[in-house]
């Protein structure tokens, strides 16, 4: 598998960060990759850095999203714009470096109806 950077991505998620206004995200420690080569039935997900790592290392909380290239790259803008935005809901809004699960305790925290909810805001659909 290859990994490599996605300016692409990058700018999505910079885009979303600042036109929804997810001010607790800092975008200078989100990175994008794009992954070849993978076998990954996802289309994207997301990395988190651990405390312990953090600690470990003395890091600061960061996060890299990795798109699939072969499922990604072949969707059109919009289905793209929702992967990414599908994938910062997963930052906590405290970016301690954990991850928001899609439910927890019988709420859904991360799905398709927060995503459109947050797609059409993107749009200036609102």
């Amino acid at each position: 598998m290859n990994w490599v950077k996605a300016p692409d991505v990058q700018e999505l998620i910079n885009n979303a960060i600042y036109r929804l206004e997810l001010d607790y995200i800092n975008a200078d420690r989100v990175v994008a990759l794009r992954s070849e080569g993978s076998k990954s039935n996802a289309i994207a997900r997301i990395w988190e850095m651990p405390r312990a790592w953090q600690i470990a290392f003395d890091m600061k909380p960061g996060y890299v999203i990795e798109v699939i290239s072969r499922r990604y790259d072949v969707l059109p803008l919009e289905e793209k714009e929702k992967v990414v935005i599908h994938e910062l809901l997963h930052i906590p809004k405290t970016f301690s470096g954990a991850l928001v699960p899609h439910k927890c305790f019988g709420k859904i925290r991360v799905g398709e109806e927060q995503v459109d909810i947050l797609h059409e805001k993107y749009r200036g659909d609102d």
